[in-house]
């Protein structure tokens, strides 16, 4: 599993440490990546999903995970996200049916 949001894009920064000597090693910075559980209305089930905080903030901003993926265009979503966006288009069109 990456360390990478799935909304954002954030995922790991490199850098160094330095010491009071001004020592220099190599760290890592990982993203505060959540499992997030929100609620999708038209399949009517949960979505689990590792998310940054901002990355919640962003679907909540935009009114919920069904609106957030049907308004993003495919080119800016992971490929779990295309794919649970061809789940809600499916069930949006058995719906309207």
């Amino acid at each position: 599993m990456a360390r990478r949001c799935g909304v954002t894009g954030k995922g790991v920064l490199t850098g160094n440490n330095v010491s009071h000597a001004n020592n220099k090693t190599r760290r890592r910075f990982l993203p505060n990546l959540q499992m997030a559980s929100m609620m999708s209305e038209l399949l009517g089930t949960t979505i689990r999903l590792r998310l940054t905080p901002r990355g919640i903030r962003t679907i909540e901003h935009n009114g919920g995970i069904d609106a957030w993926l049907l308004g993003t265009p495919d080119r800016k979503l992971t490929a779990e996200a295309r794919a649970l966006k061809r789940r809600l288009e499916r069930a949006k069109a058995r719906k309207a049916a």
